[in-house]
C-alpha cells in the first residue's frame, strides 16, 4: 500500500514539473504573435474585400461570406518595413529632412526658416517623416491609381490680389441737384409757361405769372414810401430823412421776401407803373420732373409748384453683399454698362457707403456718381455695375477648388512626392483673383508648395479611413498587451497572474487577445494529451 502511494506521488510530481517546463519553453514572444504569410511578409490584419472598415486579426469569412484579404505591414500607413532579421545590424540612420517650421501654439502658422512665432515662441521643425501626423496622416496611393483618379495639382503662388465684383444698379436723380419752386404769396395763376413734365428749362427762364392782390397793395406802398423818401431828402431834419429811408427799405425788403426780382423793383422805381402779376423764374437749369400748377387755378402761399432736376449728374444706387464690402472704398472707380446702349461704358466714383445692412435683401447700399452730359443716363434705368476691389500686393493665393471645408477646419492636400499626399490645415482670407477663382492664404502653406486641386475629396476619404484603421489597431494593441511580461512569471507563483485571469484553465495562454478566446497554448495542448 505504501508503495502505491509513493508511486502516485512521484507521478503527480513528474506531471507538475513537465507542465511548468513546457510553459517556460513554449510560450510565444509578443513579437511573434502576428501571423506571417508564406512569402515572409508580416500580415498586419485581415480585411473584408467589400468593406475596408471591416477588419479582423485572423483569417476567415467576412460578414458577407467572402474570404478575408490579408493587409501586410509594408502596405499599411505609418508601418515600418519588417523585412530585416532579428539578428541583423541596424541600418544607418538617414538624415531627416525638414519640410517647414511651425509655431508650437498654432499649427497653421508655418515658415520656411527657423525663428520666432507671432507669439514670440521658438519655431519647431516638422520633418518629412512627421508631416501630416497632426491632420490625419499622409496618404500613400499607387501612382497608377492617382492617374486613374484624375488628380490635378497646382502651385501656391504670389500675386497682386484683387477682386472683380459685378452687381446691378439703378439710375436715380442727383438729390443735391433737385430744386423745388413754390409760391411765397397767395393768388391766381394768370399765365403758365411750362405746361408739361419733362420740359427742359434754363436758369432765369419764366415759369408762370401770378396775380395777387397783396402784391398789388405792396407795390403801391413801395411807391408811396419812395415818394415820401424823395421829399424827406430835401428836409433839413435828420430824423425825417432817417424815418423815410427806413420806411422805403422796409417796403423793398417785403418785395424781396416774395421773390420779386431786383430788376422788377428797379423797373417799378423808374416807371412807377404797378404790375398786376408777378413773374416766377427757374432758379436753376434742369428738367421739370414734377408739376402741380394749372393756368387759372388758385394757389396758396408755400404750395409746391414745380420740381426741377439737373440731370447732367446722376446717382446710381448699387447693392453689394456683406462679404464684398471689404473690397469697397469711397472714391473708388466704378464702371457701368447699359443694356439700352450696348458697347458704351461709363465711369464713375463711389461717393457714399450707407452705414447699415438692408435686412430683407441682406446687402449694403452704395451710391455712385456719374457724369451725364448727353443725358443718356435716365433715372429709372437699370445698369450693370463692375467694380475692381482694392489690390493686396504680393498676396499668397491658391485656387478655391483646392480647399476642403469640413465645418470644423479647412484642409488642403500638399503633394509630398510620388503617390504621397499630406492633409494640411490652413487659414484663409478673401476670395478674388482672375475670375474670382482664388483665395488668399493667411497661414498653413508656403510659397511654391504643390497642392491638389481635383479629386481631393477621395484623398480626404482615404486619409480618414487610414486614420481610423490606425486608431483601431492602436486601441487593439493596448487591449491585448499583457499586464505582466512572461519572463517575469515565476514558476509556481499564482500571485503574479492578472486579476482578470482568475479561474483560467491550466495551459491557457493568458497573453492571447480577448477575441481569440478558445485558442489553446501549444504547451497546454501537449500536456492535455499526456497519458
Amino acid at each position: 500500500m505504501k508503495k502505491l502511494i509513493l508511486a502516485a506521488a512521484l507521478l503527480i510530481l513528474a506531471l507538475v514539473v513537465g507542465f511548468f517546463a513546457g510553459r517556460l519553453t513554449t510560450a510565444p514572444e509578443p513579437e511573434e504573435a502576428a501571423p506571417t504569410a508564406e512569402n515572409g511578409r508580416k500580415v498586419l490584419y485581415w480585411q473584408a474585400p467589400m468593406n475596408p472598415t471591416e477588419i479582423y486579426d485572423h483569417p476567415g469569412k467576412s460578414s458577407m461570406g467572402m474570404d478575408l484579404v490579408p493587409v501586410y505591414a509594408d502596405e499599411a500607413e505609418g508601418q515600418a518595413d519588417e523585412g530585416q532579421a532579428a539578428g541583423d545590424q541596424e541600418a544607418p540612420k538617414k538624415e531627416r529632412k525638414i519640410l517647414y517650421w511651425q509655431a508650437p501654439m498654432n499649427p497653421t502658422e508655418i515658415y520656411d526658416h527657423p525663428g520666432k512665432s507671432s507669439m514670440g515662441m521658438d519655431l519647431i521643425p516638422v520633418y518629412e517623416d512627421e508631416a501630416g501626423l497632426g491632420s490625419g496622416g499622409t496618404v500613400r496611393i499607387d501612382p497608377a491609381v492617382v492617374q486613374n483618379m484624375g488628380v490635378r495639382t497646382d502651385r501656391v503662388r504670389r500675386m497682386d490680389f484683387s477682386r472683380m465684383i459685378r452687381t446691378v444698379g439703378e439710375v436715380q436723380y442727383d438729390e443735391e441737384r433737385v430744386y423745388v419752386v413754390n409760391a411765397k404769396i397767395s393768388g391766381w395763376i394768370e399765365k403758365l409757361y411750362v405746361n408739361f413734365v419733362g420740359d427742359e428749362v434754363q436758369t432765369g427762364d419764366p415759369l408762370m405769372e401770378i396775380y395777387s392782390p397783396e402784391l398789388v397793395t405792396t407795390q403801391e406802398e413801395y411807391l408811396l414810401a419812395l415818394k415820401n423818401y424823395r421829399i424827406a431828402m430835401k428836409s433839413t431834419l435828420p430824423e425825417a430823412r432817417e424815418d423815410a429811408q427806413k420806411l422805403l427799405a422796409s417796403a423793398r425788403k417785403r418785395l424781396e421776401y416774395w421773390d420779386i426780382p431786383p430788376e422788377e423793383i428797379e423797373r417799378l422805381e423808374q416807371t412807377e407803373a404797378i404790375k398786376k402779376t408777378i413773374l416766377l423764374k427757374a432758379p436753376n437749369s434742369g428738367v421739370v420732373v414734377d408739376q402741380n400748377a394749372t393756368e387759372g387755378a388758385f394757389l396758396k402761399a408755400g404750395q409746391d409748384l414745380f420740381r426741377v432736376a439737373d440731370l447732367r449728374t446722376v446717382w446710381v444706387h448699387a447693392s453689394f453683399y456683406d462679404n464684398e464690402v471689404p473690397w469697397i472704398n469711397v472714391g473708388q472707380r466704378v464702371d457701368m454698362e447699359l443694356s439700352y446702349l450696348p458697347g458704351k461704358r461709363y465711369t464713375g466714383r463711389i461717393s457714399y457707403i450707407y452705414p447699415y445692412l438692408r435686412e430683407k435683401s441682406r446687402d449694403v447700399h452704395v451710391r455712385v456718381i456719374f457724369a451725364n452730359p448727353d443725358l443718356d443716363l435716365k433715372p429709372g434705368m437699370y445698369a450693370n455695375v463692375m467694380l475692381t476691389g482694392k489690390t493686396i500686393p504680393d498676396a499668397l493665393v491658391i485656387p478655391t477648388e483646392a480647399v476642403i471645408h469640413s465645418g470644423e477646419r479647412t484642409i488642403v492636400f500638399v503633394v509630398r512626392g510620388e503617390g504621397k499626399f499630406e492633409p494640411r490645415e490652413v487659414k484663409l482670407g478673401e476670395q478674388g483673383g482672375p475670375g474670382n477663382n482664388y483665395v488668399r492664404v493667411l497661414g498653413g502653406l508656403l510659397d511654391g508648395e504643390e497642392i491638389v486641386i481635383s479629386a481631393q475629396f477621395l484623398l480626404d476619404s482615404e486619409s480618414r479611413l487610414q486614420e481610423a484603421i490606425q486608431k483601431m489597431l492602436s486601441d487593439r494593441a493596448k487591449a491585448t498587451t499583457p499586464a505582466v511580461e512572461p519572463s517575469e512569471v515565476m514558476p509556481g507563483m499564482d500571485e503574479s497572474a492578472p486579476a482578470d485571469s482568475a479561474g483560467a484553465m491550466p495551459g491557457m495562454d493568458e497573453s492571447a487577445p480577448a477575441d481569440s478566446a478558445g485558442a489553446m497554448d501549444e504547451s497546454a495542448a501537449a500536456t492535455e494529451h499526456q497519458p
